[in-house]
């Protein structure tokens, strides 16, 4: 079964090819195989925005059939426990299952399952179709991943996005710095850096939010004490080199990770990123259904 829950699961050549295939669809030169026959079910344990939706457009995209799946109404909210809920969905037809949970590795409770699984994200595990992403978004701009320097600023330890990229850039031979606050630290990826130290060289800035809802406690800073430290100040975004570009994940905590007025500036690709989503989640599916002879 070739399920898609962490970047170590795709060789590097399934990376580029994805993102090939993401950049040609979004230029209209590929056309991906429609699968009306088939049956697909997202199940979003945390809120989803962007994620959520850009594959329910993806899928439809691919007139995948979506069953409509809800938590907050669904048999879990009776005990069921996460495999029982995915083997029902298995059982009736479902033939693809998108997940997003809270829990690390949930994926791993799930191995007697015989259809595939994309990871929407699992707890502070991981989130690989956010990182390829980041990843097309990141080669739209330079057509390369060798010796790109890359400042990854924000909530580190909490970060799935922030561990994915990581895992991929360092493969891909990009340069990887972190910055942020000491308890925000993973000594896993590293040590943080100072981000006035290296802006000027920094090709690309992908800023995260802080995951507060992952916090045992709030915040140790107060939100205009966090932007001057570790956000993405006017100042700083004036030292940039010209043909830097920024990142953000999303959802944007305006005047705390970067200034408001920068979320849409000339370098900021942080809304087209989000479109860039959607094509790369129709190559994910894609390549699923194919691995998978579905």
């Amino acid at each position: 079964m070739f399920n898609l829950v962490q970047m170590s699961d795709l060789t590097d050549e399934q990376i580029f090819a994805l993102i090939k295939q993401a950049l040609a669809l979004k230029a209209g030169t590929d056309r991906i195989q429609e699968r009306e026959d088939l049956y697909v079910a997202n199940l979003f344990f945390e809120n989803s925005t962007r994620t959520k939706h850009s594959f329910e457009i993806a899928e439809k995209h691919l007139k995948l059939n979506i069953i409509n799946f809800e938590t907050s109404t669904s048999s879990v909210n009776k005990g069921e426990s996460l495999y029982d809920t995915c083997k029902t969905l298995e059982m009736l037809g479902c033939n693809l299952l998108v997940i997003r949970h809270g829990e690390n590795a949930y994926y791993q409770q799930l191995q007697g399952l015989n259809i595939p699984i994309v990871s929407g994200g699992d707890g502070s595990g991981e989130h690989p179709s956010q990182c390829l992403l980041d990843l097309m978004t990141i080669y739209e701009q330079f057509k390369t991943f060798t010796n790109l320097k890359v400042a990854i600023v924000g909530d580190i330890k909490n970060s799935r996005v922030a561990r994915s990229n990581y895992y991929a850039l360092t493969r891909l031979g990009a340069q990887v710095s972190f910055v942020c606050p000491p308890e925000y630290t993973d000594p896993t990826l590293g040590a943080s850096v100072d981000f006035d130290q290296i802006i000027e060289q920094v090709d690309v800035c992908m800023m995260l939010r802080v995951q507060h809802e992952r916090h045992e406690q709030g915040l140790s800073f107060a939100a205009q004490s966090y932007h001057q430290q570790y956000g993405l100040t006017k100042e700083r975004y004036a030292r940039l080199k010209e043909q830097a570009i920024i990142l953000h994940p999303a959802p944007v905590n305006r005047g705390v990770e970067i200034d408001t007025d920068l979320v849409e500036a000339p370098k900021s690709r942080i809304f087209p990123q989000m479109r860039n989503g959607m094509f790369m989640r129709q190559a994910i599916l894609s390549l699923i259904i194919n691995e998978n002879k579905l």
